[in-house]
């Protein structure tokens, strides 16, 4: 395959042109793991609805953290593709391919030993336990191939390309459909026979992808002796990587402990959250697609020494998505039961999620603007920053202050949905503080550089 570079050509069409693709495989993965649910519901058990509910919020958790590593190869890739070293983007690959090899192995490993205790954890109820842990023991078994498909697709879009991984998600979302279809309804499976539509279908598209990456080649010479420890390599791709893993992971939770406080106010208060957030899963799924557009944009520029560019790409990454933000939360003002509607026929939840999503989508606004800046400083290898700024954000403001406003639940949900917007401009300060310095002293680098060249 040919390199896409990312240091060329208009900054929006580029933008756009890595977005596009990684947004709409996003929503294909967002539809096809719904899939799941809706055939379940539809031809299963309670206890089978219960059991992948469970073990999919498990699965979920893990998997965001295998995201968040590989962003850690597609920040270098880039970086190194920017700079043409090809010797270096050889080691990288041999380095991810060992890594996460082991990785697969352990997690693989992990989810099967401890199953049991994970089960215990969740509080399954008891009439689901079987479910889940027939669930968890299918998902565990293709663990390996999340994690591979997971690489393949960061490896790919570390080198400009985010078309392809949406064809795997593609392949993956059929073969599940399909197989939820047979395994389900005509099977009988329930639970199991959804977690293993889900692991045949993540194993077929890996197997694709690795077939397409063969066949296609990578644009840069490299063969079996490159699959060697390479430290520099090894140390740069946790370096990137962990913190993000971590920060997936945390702000997961967080979300579960927004839940969690509601709970206690009653099924319609707990459904209107619930409504709430699964209907923001869709609507961040532009910022969250931006986020990785200027993460790789970006790596590739910084490598290229191409710092001007940097910031013109998160100058058009703000534009877009800070305006798509607003349209979002100007809708919600005035028409949010006509989304809130389409996750429930309920006419109170609607309307009391309608309250809650007023206030709740000024966020997609403002953590949209976030998002972009999280990528640029991804982009420049910033991810401790990037992490901290994150779960400082989310632990020191929005669940303290989700605790403090809980106090008036009653008929409205709209002071409840300020806590996330409010805590964002926390997190939005300290990241223009932050790019203020950062960009600062690499203005000083540069000039400095040119005086030397003088």
């Amino acid at each position: 395959m040919s390199l896409n570079y990312l240091t060329q050509g208009n900054v929006y069409k580029k933008l756009i042109q890595f977005a596009g693709p990684f947004l709409l495989a996003q929503l294909l993965q967002s539809l096809y793991g719904a899939a799941d649910m809706l055939t379940v519901g539809n031809f299963a058990t309670t206890a089978d609805v219960s059991g992948v509910t469970i073990g999919s919020q498990v699965m979920m958790i893990f998997t965001q953290f295998i995201i968040g590593l590989t962003m850690g190869i597609t920040v270098l890739l880039g970086q190194y593709m920017g700079s043409k070293n090809h010797k270096a983007l050889a080691e990288t690959m041999g380095i991810t391919i060992i890594t996460f090899t082991i990785i697969g192995i352990v997690l693989t490993a992990g989810l099967l030993l401890g199953r049991d205790t994970i089960v215990s954890l969740m509080n399954t109820p008891q009439e689901s336990v079987a479910n889940t842990q027939a669930y968890l023991f299918y998902c565990s078994m293709g663990a390996f191939f999340i994690t591979g498909y997971n690489v393949v697709c960061g490896i790919m879009r570390g080198l400009g390309d985010s078309k392809s991984p949406l064809l795997f998600v593609a392949i993956a979302c059929v073969v599940n459909v399909v197989l939820d279809i047979v395994l389900i309804r005509y099977f009988g499976m329930g639970a199991a026979g959804a977690a293993i539509a889900t692991t045949l279908a993540q194993a077929v598209s890996f197997l694709f992808s690795v077939a397409f990456l063969i066949r296609r080649g990578l644009g840069f010479a490299f063969s079996m002796k490159d699959i060697r420890f390479h430290k520099e390599q090894f140390r740069q791709l946790f370096k990137v990587g962990i913190p993000l893993g971590i920060q997936d992971i945390l702000v997961g939770v967080s979300f579960l402990l927004i839940v969690a406080i509601v709970n206690p106010f009653g099924v319609v208060a707990s459904a209107s959250v619930g409504v709430v957030e699964k209907l923001v899963e869709f609507l961040f799924l532009v910022p969250i697609a931006m986020n990785a557009a200027v993460s790789a944009m970006v790596a590739q520029n910084y490598g290229a020494g191409e710092y001007e560019r940097t910031r013109k790409c998160l100058r058009a990454a703000v534009w877009m998505t800070g305006g798509y933000g607003f349209l979002i939360a100007a809708y919600c003002q005035f028409f949010g039961t006509t989304l809130t509607g389409m996750f429930s026929s309920d006419a109170e939840v609607m309307n009391l999620a309608a309250t809650y999503l007023q206030s709740y989508s000024w966020d997609i606004f403002l953590a949209g603007i976030v998002y972009c800046l999280g990528g640029y400083f991804n982009g420049y290898g910033r991810t401790i920053f990037n992490m901290t700024q994150n779960l400082a954000a989310t632990f020191l403001a929005r669940v303290p202050l989700a605790l403090l406003l809980r106090q008036t639940i009653g008929t409205s949900l709209f002071a409840m949905g300020l806590a996330s917007p409010v805590s964002t401009i926390a997190s939005l300060v300290i990241c223009l503080i932050y790019l203020k310095k950062m960009n600062a002293a690499y203005d000083t680098r540069t000039l400095g550089e040119a005086a030397q060249a003088a």
